[in-house]
C-alpha cells in the first residue's frame, strides 16, 4: 500500500495523466519494493490559481507541469523515502520531462490500523495481508 495523491495544474490529456501515474508507480515499486499489484493512486485537477506552492526560499522556478505527490504509507525508513524522492523525481524528468523544481512530494505515515481495502475489515489487523 501506499496510497498516492497527485495535485496538478488542469490541461494534461487523459494520455499524459495515465503515463504520470505509470511512471510514479514503477517508482515506487522500484524505491519501496512494494509488489506491482499494490496500487492506488487518485489524481486531483486544480485551476493554475488553486494551487500555491512557493519553493520556501529555495530558488525554484515553478511551472505549470507542478505536480504536489502526497504518499500516505505506514512508517518507512528514511533511507526508503529518500529513495522514493529520488527515484520519482528522476523518472518525472527523465520519461515525462518533469523538471525536478516542479515536482513535491510528501510522506504522511500512518499505521496497519488505518487500513481497510474493502468490505469492512481491516485487513492487516486481521492478517488477510
Amino acid at each position: 500500500m501506499p496510497l498516492l495523491r497527485f495535485d496538478i495544474i488542469e490541461g494534461r490529456t487523459e494520455e499524459e495523466v495515465i503515463r504520470l501515474l505509470d511512471v510514479a508507480h514503477v517508482a515506487v515499486v522500484e524505491a519501496l519494493g512494494i509488489p506491482e499489484r499494490d496500487r492506488y493512486q487518485v489524481v486531483n485537477q486544480h485551476k493554475k490559481y488553486e494551487i500555491v506552492a512557493l519553493d520556501t526560499g529555495l530558488g525554484f522556478e515553478r511551472t505549470d507541469n507542478f505536480v504536489l505527490v502526497s504518499v500516505t504509507s505506514n512508517k518507512r525508513t528514511l533511507g526508503l523515502k529518500q529513495a522514493l524522492y529520488k527515484n520519482l523525481t528522476d523518472k518525472f524528468e527523465k520519461e515525462l520531462g518533469i523538471s525536478p523544481e516542479d515536482v513535491m512530494i510528501n510522506f504522511v505515515e500512518n499505521s496497519d490500523e488505518d487500513w481497510s481495502f474493502g468490505k469492512g475489515v481491516a485487513q492487516f489487523i486481521t492478517k488477510d495481508l
